[in-house]
């Protein structure tokens, strides 16, 4: 489903803004690592699942640094992918925000801060750190558990 530009802007602006009182990023635990086959999902002491692609070669982000990302994101219910609610790929537009500031959803700023440059993985983000009970814009229903893929593009500052 293609997103238009100030469609894709808007939905930007409320991940910006709707984050959520979760602020707080937990180590992950590798020893609640789940096998799949090839990869592995980690399953973060706060319920985040992460699920590595491509591990990045360059820098990890700092607390502060602008992370610069290509991301889509679809609703995510019994382990199934749901109908996608955004993307900065069909825009070509990748997205910039400051990690560990609270300005994006907890899930991301757990799940991309343990990234490197370079780096694609998958984000199972549970309701309480994602939109919780208030949901976002319309879009993304109350109590949604949200599945990304993300890839770290750079890192300023």
């Amino acid at each position: 489903m293609p997103v238009n530009h100030r469609a894709g802007a808007a939905m930007a602006f409320v991940l910006v803004v709707a984050c959520s009182a979760v602020a707080s990023i937990a180590p992950v635990s590798t020893a609640m690592a789940q096998s799949t086959g090839k990869s592995k999902i980690m399953t973060t002491a706060s319920g985040l699942k992460i699920e590595d692609s491509q591990v990045g070669t360059g820098v990890s982000p700092q607390k502060g640094q602008i992370c610069v990302m290509h991301y889509t994101g679809w609703l995510y219910e019994n382990g199934v992918k749901g109908k996608k609610f955004d993307s900065s790929v069909d825009r070509n537009e990748p997205f910039e925000f400051p990690i560990g500031k609270g300005r994006v959803i907890a899930g991301w700023d757990e799940g991309v801060s343990t990234m490197k440059v370079g780096g694609k993985r998958t984000l199972i983000i549970p309701p309480a750190l994602g939109y919780g009970a208030r949901g976002a814009g319309g879009v993304i229903p109350p109590n949604a558990t949200l599945m990304f893929d993300v890839e770290l593009l750079d890192v300023k500052g």
